[in-house]
């Protein structure tokens, strides 16, 4: 069985307020005792999964117009692909199952992760893979929620949800190969698809939930760059090599 990687990089992150793409914003810098070097958000991203030393490869879903990929070294490692990306998330996931198209088995396992979720650890990658691993469907990472929940409308809360029941979905997400192929070709140009999960539910499969860290967080406004690169400073000052 194997493990393949995508990774959905096509998105502008309008929310950064930045004269780039938001995964292509500097992030991490590293000392080291020969260099200093700072890495992209996607890098950083890419460098994790990478370092999990699991995936056979991880295709990359690019925008046709991007103008920064190519200048950065990752995009040459010898475990990355190169696709194009789609108009929405789903689209370009799907674009990079088709890549694998001939070369992933129907029953192989897929994980997508977000190209903005640079403090993943390889603790969760491995947790999430050793989880589910003899399950037919697969599952995400996921945080159960603390904090009260309201549901609004306009500016008016309607009601008070049961944070007991109330699961914020992460990424990696990691199903079957053939499985996600068809989830998404059926559900294709539906909005309401807003991760891989909820593509297989719409199919009436049932994934299942692994909880992770709370450091796994999504880059979207430009106060998450800061909290990041925290996340990222305390991860390798207390595992060097995480």
């Amino acid at each position: 069985m194997q493990f393949w990687g995508i990774v959905p990089a096509a998105g502008v992150g309008k929310r950064m307020n930045a004269n780039c793409p938001k995964q292509y914003l500097p992030l991490f810098t590293e000392n080291t005792a020969h260099s200093t070097d700072t890495y992209t958000v996607i890098e950083q991203t890419l460098r994790r999964l990478i370092e999990a030393d699991i995936f056979d490869k991880i295709v990359v879903a690019i925008s046709k117009d991007d103008a920064y990929w190519s200048d950065l070294p990752i995009s040459t490692h010898t475990k990355i692909l190169r696709t194009q990306g789609g108009k929405e998330r789903a689209d370009s996931v799907l674009n990079a199952l088709l890549a694998l198209d001939g070369v992933a088995s129907f029953d192989d396992w897929v994980l997508v992760h977000d190209a903005a979720r640079p403090c993943i650890t390889k603790e969760d990658i491995h947790l999430l893979i050793s989880t589910l691993c003899e399950d037919d469907v697969g599952g995400i990472l996921a945080l159960s929620s603390h904090d009260t929940l309201k549901e609004v409308h306009g500016n008016h809360i309607i009601s008070t949800l049961d944070r007991n029941v109330i699961w914020r979905a992460l990424t990696p997400q990691m199903f079957r190969y053939g499985l996600l192929k068809q989830a998404l070709e059926a559900t294709q140009g539906n909005g309401a698809v807003t991760d891989e999960a909820s593509a297989l539910e719409m199919q009436g499969l049932t994934p299942k939930i692994v909880e992770g860290r709370s450091d796994n967080i999504k880059i979207t406004r430009p106060e998450d760059l800061a909290l990041a690169q925290f996340y990222l400073t305390k991860q390798y000052s207390t595992t060097p090599n995480p």
